[in-house]
């Protein structure tokens, strides 16, 4: 039982030794049923599929099978099933694990029925808590079968509801249950796993009558946070009051801020270290506590949902902090996919505040830390990225083949993969455009507007207007794109999307700018609105762009002087430059320095503007010659990199 606890609890056991120690139990009792879910949990964690696989099948057989594990004859019919139920349950969650979520979806479908038959009341609460984690990764056509049978809770309901709203009831039906069993764990997951549905969704009463019909917005990260959130740090200070260990009032607190006085080992990005490998530098898992390893891997998960919230609302000092206290202090109790998750978002906000260099550089990192089980987190960043850099480096025919990528990524079936087609079609829209394919892009985004509208993403459907909007703006039909940026702008404030409301700002003021010098003045008063947030929270791209229709405006506004003033519009147009150059933006940085050296012109500063010249000069040619600049990369080739997209 220690050395199962030992396992359970994360705590550093080499792999080889442990395998040696449970070869050997087995040799002296073979029909001792914990060593082969220990041997289980072990290929689990080391995402050996066929082992673990092999050795639950041979805890059935020992510990349910006639002459199995129990010598005493069993009193009753029931307590025979009780391990059918859970091995049930272990057997759905292992498929789930390895990416087969039909046949883990049949098991656990089975473990309902068999959990409610044998009035396993703590096994039905877990069996409800994993189809819900499932339903919410396979989408509605998956698992529209189950939801409304005679054995789910949303039975009464009936199967007309959509399927957010019967995922919405189940959600609550498990956190009720949860809550009447008084499992502590499961209580934290569930609440995890309902801050993650009300961040993404509009919560509607489940019978409308009308327009005026109360309605509730879950997508202020902060409500989530409160309501939510808590309750995972409220589960590691219950562990923590039951603990012999933590009678002591703040000594698991202090002995890990001694630990950090130590000296720093490698980096979160470090290659030395692996996903399951204790960390130099934290070892935050490995401190005299009570606390088990899955109770972390809950409160780190709290952190993960924390930072996309702050993402969603537009803080990305916030975001970045919550990612790195994640990564930093739960990183070795995490699973797999939640720490490429952290690896993915951290990449991100390298790529968006510092370029794609140093994006790369941690990119090359990540794949070779973790396995196929977490590749996919990986794969789809390394699409995107790829994707934006074609984009500013303007090779359209990469772009167009890295959408077709993302495409197949994705499930065919509806319902499914929602998020992934969204980003797909988003980039696909995005490609066309820089085609100058205008109505193409327009149909699509239009079609992607739909889909949004049909599942209730209204975070989304923000996006799209947006894009809407800079589709018409730069067909030339400013006219035709303000009532899309207004919309766009409606739902940000609506859903206190912050830094999107910055960005539909921006693009509001290029299209009143579009319509005539007359509007330079309204224009730069909506971007000295929104340059807080844009300075504060933006990248680069979108701090640049900022920084270019500041200049612009300037150079539209009769009262300016540029002999008078010049500096004002100088200052943007460097930073503005020098930002989408290191985004590698050929025709934003050629425009900023077009305006560059025009300004230098009016002054009669002929080596500036010779200067300004010959870089817009360059940037022109790598915008009409992408191929060259793309043979001259470093990095491996897309067809490569594309092997494994299975």
């Amino acid at each position: 039982m220690q050395l199962r606890s030992n396992f359970m609890d994360g705590c550093s056991f080499p792999l080889n030794g442990f395998e040696v120690i449970l070869n050997r139990i087995k040799k002296l009792a073979p029909e001792l049923h914990r060593v082969h879910f220990l041997h289980y949990l072990t290929c689990l964690y080391h995402d050996d599929y066929f082992g673990a696989l092999e050795n639950l099948r041979r805890f059935f057989d020992y510990s349910v099978g006639i002459g199995g594990f129990d010598i005493t004859p069993v009193p009753s019919r029931s307590k025979g099933f009780e391990r059918y139920e859970t091995g049930l349950l272990c057997l759905g969650m292992l498929q789930f694990h390895f990416g087969h979520p039909k046949q883990a979806l049949e098991v656990l479908t089975e473990a309902v029925r068999v959990s409610q038959q044998q009035s396993n009341d703590s096994c039905l609460a877990y069996t409800l808590a994993t189809i819900c984690t499932l339903s919410s990764e396979m989408g509605s056509s998956s698992t529209s079968g189950m939801l409304g049978t005679s054995y789910s809770p949303t039975a009464t309901i009936g199967t007309s509801l959509y399927f957010k709203q019967q995922l919405f009831v189940l959600l609550r039906e498990a956190l009720k249950r949860a809550e009447s069993l008084k499992l502590k764990r499961l209580v934290a997951s569930n609440r995890l796993a309902m801050a993650k549905f009300d961040l993404m969704n509009v919560q509607r009463p489940l019978l409308s009558f009308g327009p005026k019909a109360s309605m509730k917005l879950r997508t202020c990260p902060v409500t989530v946070c409160k309501q939510e959130l808590r309750s995972c740090l409220h589960l590691v200070s219950e562990y923590g009051s039951e603990s012999p260990t933590m009678t002591i009032e703040g000594a698991f607190s202090t002995a890990w801020l001694n630990n950090l006085r130590r000296p720093m080992g490698a980096s979160v990005l470090s290659l030395d270290n692996g996903v399951g490998e204790s960390s130099n530098a934290f070892q935050f898992c490995a401190q005299p506590s009570s606390i088990p390893r899955s109770v972390l891997q809950l409160v780190g998960s709290s952190y993960l949902v924390r930072a996309t919230a702050w993402e969603i609302y537009g803080s990305a000092s916030l975001a970045r902090v919550n990612s790195l206290v994640f990564a930093t202090c739960y990183l070795d109790a995490s699973s797999s996919s939640d720490a490429a998750l952290v690896h993915a978002k951290l990449i991100q906000h390298l790529a968006t505040f510092q370029g794609y260099k140093d994006a790369f550089s941690a990119l090359k990192v990540a794949e070779q830390k973790f396995l196929s089980i977490s590749r996919p987190v990986i794969l789809l960043l390394k699409l995107q990225l790829l994707h934006e850099r074609a984009l500013h480096r303007g090779n359209l025919k990469l772009a167009l083949q890295l959408c077709n990528e993302l495409g197949v990524l994705a499930s065919p079936f509806n319902g499914v993969d929602n998020q992934l087609k969204i980003e797909a079609s988003m980039r696909h829209a995005r490609t066309l455009l820089a085609a100058k394919q205008y109505r193409q892009a327009s149909e699509v985004a239009q079609s992607l507007f739909c889909l949004c509208y049909q599942f209730n993403m209204q975070v989304e459907n923000a996006s799209v207007l947006l894009l809407l909007a800079e589709i018409h703006k730069k067909s030339g039909n400013a006219v035709l794109g303000l009532p899309y940026a207004l919309a766009s702008l409606s739902f940000c404030q609506s859903f206190n999307l912050d830094l999107l409301e910055a960005s539909a700002k921006v693009t509001l003021a290029e299209l009143w700018l579009s319509l005539g010098t007359n509007h330079a003045k309204r224009a730069l008063t909506l971007l000295h609105g929104a340059f807080p947030m844009v300075l504060g929270h933006g990248g680069l791209e979108l701090r640049a762009r900022a920084r270019l229709i500041e200049a612009q405006c300037y150079l539209c506004e009769p009262n300016y002087s540029v002999v008078e003033d010049s500096e004002i519009v100088l200052d943007a147009l460097k930073q503005a430059s020098d930002e989408f150059e290191v985004l590698e933006y050929h025709e934003m940085a050629a425009e900023a320095f077009y305006l560059m050296a025009m300004v230098y012109n009016k002054l009669g500063q002929l080596e500036e503007r010779e200067e300004a010249s010959d870089s817009f000069k360059k940037h022109i040619l790598a915008l009409e010659n992408p191929q060259e600049e793309e043979e001259e990369d470093e990095d491996e080739p897309v067809s490569e990199m594309l092997v494994e997209k299975n």
